[in-house]
């Protein structure tokens, strides 16, 4: 008595919960607001992160300025202050060493539990859905779900944001210190920044489409490997090996040349980066050596000025990479909580009883049922079962005989008619208190990990 009825809610056929082919806003309000039930159990480890991050970026901008410094004084035979300058340089390498510390430990504590929160509970609410649910949805795009998407949102709210916000705050950082080091060659570099952002405009018009093949090509690998092992003793039987194969090879080679694309894209960056890197170096070194020759300016400016030029394009890189993170973050995280807003089709009545324990009685009273609307697979069924009576169901397939075992568990509701267990219409009691007096043995057997007497 197979079939296929739709879910109904927000993550029905078509559902953005089931499309892996979109990356998402820059900035979802619906995902954002449902965001601080799994951040604030831990928004003491985040806080500590997020402090260790932001030492880690401060004591990265002073390095620059410190060797200008040093070299100032070795050029001036000011030993001293050279030593003194050592001594501080040691001390920001510990405090920096801190801030990585207290970044990476406690960032990483605060992702696992929300990864943990996050996939109990998708996994409590997956189990509490109808049977109708999994009847139009792949079990590989509800793992993928679980375990895809769960990752992609927690770096997004452990990692993505504040290192989003980091990268800006040192990009602004570097370009003030720049400039109060010397107006003149920090206003070349800033003329570099828009040929920067139109290069990564660019990039990202193809960088998206390139990751959305990704996510999409993963997703459907998933599903195809998921159908295959679960049916491998079917396919074993009917000597289907080679096409299952060849089927398996084609999302896999397209997975493949989704991620080549993707890998020669993300190449593309980091020559781009250094060209620039480049050319911004070689302006300062002339602009800047002219300067030190005229005794404009110190050569250690110079130095430190060129050590800020290799570290400017970093946060930029960073931001860019970090936009189609954000993107990203939030399709998965729009999936993951449109999953979440899924109610079952069948739900007990706000009144419901307990089914006290029954004798056995059976009786479908003029029941119809369809797994799709005006496509009845059961018509106006008359059926009483006694207890203790034995009934044999004879028909061909998919004449609806699995589906009166089905109904009378109340996998799914019944379109017309009554079906009651002792005179208790199924409808009025809990399905927890119905389910635990009905024993069924399946068609396809199912062991789970195991003991025998654990199964």
């Amino acid at each position: 008595g197979g079939g296929f009825r739709g879910p109904g809610g927000p993550g029905g056929p078509g559902g953005r919960f089931d499309s892996d082919e979109v990356l998402g806003k820059i900035y979802d309000s619906r995902v954002i607001a449902k965001l601080p039930k799994y951040l604030l159990p831990v928004k003491k480890w985040i806080g500590i992160g997020a402090l260790g991050m932001l030492v880690s970026a401060l004591t990265t901008l002073a390095t620059p300025y410190l060797v200008a410094l040093a070299t100032n004084d070795i050029v001036a035979g000011n030993l001293g202050g050279l030593n003194i300058i050592a001594i501080i340089f040691v001390a920001i390498s510990v405090v920096m060493w801190f801030g990585g510390y207290w970044q990476n430990l406690y960032l990483s504590y605060a992702g696992q539990s929300v990864i943990y929160r996050m996939r109990t509970e998708l996994f409590a609410h997956l189990h509490n859905l109808s049977l109708s649910f999994f009847d139009t949805h792949k079990v590989g795009k509800l793992m993928s779900r679980v375990q895809n998407d769960v990752q992609q949102l927690q770096e997004l709210v452990t990692q993505g944001i504040l290192s989003l916000i980091t990268s800006l705050l040192t990009l602004v950082g570097i370009a003030a210190i720049m400039i109060s080091m010397n107006w003149k060659l920090g206003l070349i570099m800033l003329t570099m920044v828009p040929v920067m952002i139109a290069g990564v405009w660019i990039w990202q018009k193809y960088a998206r489409r390139a990751f959305i093949r990704v996510r999409t090509a993963i997703a459907t690998v998933n599903s195809q490997l998921q159908e295959d092992i679960a049916g491998v003793r079917v396919v074993q039987s009917l000597s289907r090996e080679s096409e299952n194969m060849g089927q398996f090879d084609q999302v896999n080679r397209a997975h493949l040349d989704a991620n080549v694309t993707a890998v020669k894209l993300e190449a593309v960056m980091m020559p781009m980066i250094n060209i620039l890197t480049g050319v911004s170096f070689a302006l300062v070194l002339i602009v800047g050596g002219f300067q030190v020759l005229d005794g404009v300016m110190e050569v250690g400016f110079l130095m430190g000025f060129l050590m800020y030029v290799q570290r400017f394009f970093d946060p930029i890189l960073e931001l860019s990479m970090q936009y189609t993170e954000l993107q990203r973050a939030m399709a998965s995280g729009a999936r993951i909580f449109e999953l979440l807003e899924v109610k079952p089709d069948i739900q007990d009545k706000p009144n419901a009883l307990e089914l006290p324990t029954v004798k056995g009685e059976i009786e479908f009273q003029n029941v119809s049922f369809g797994y799709e609307p005006d496509k009845d697979v059961l018509h106006d069924i008359n059926l009483t079962v006694k207890p203790g009576e034995t009934v044999a169901i004879v028909g061909q397939t998919g004449s609806g005989k699995s589906s009166l075992v089905s109904l009378t568990d109340r996998f799914y509701e019944i379109d017309k008619g009554k079906l009651t267990i002792d005179g208790h219409d199924i409808r009025d009691v809990t399905q927890q208190s119905l389910r635990r007096q009905i024993a069924i043995v399946p068609q396809d057997p199912i062991l789970f990990t195991g003991t025998i007497e654990e199964n």
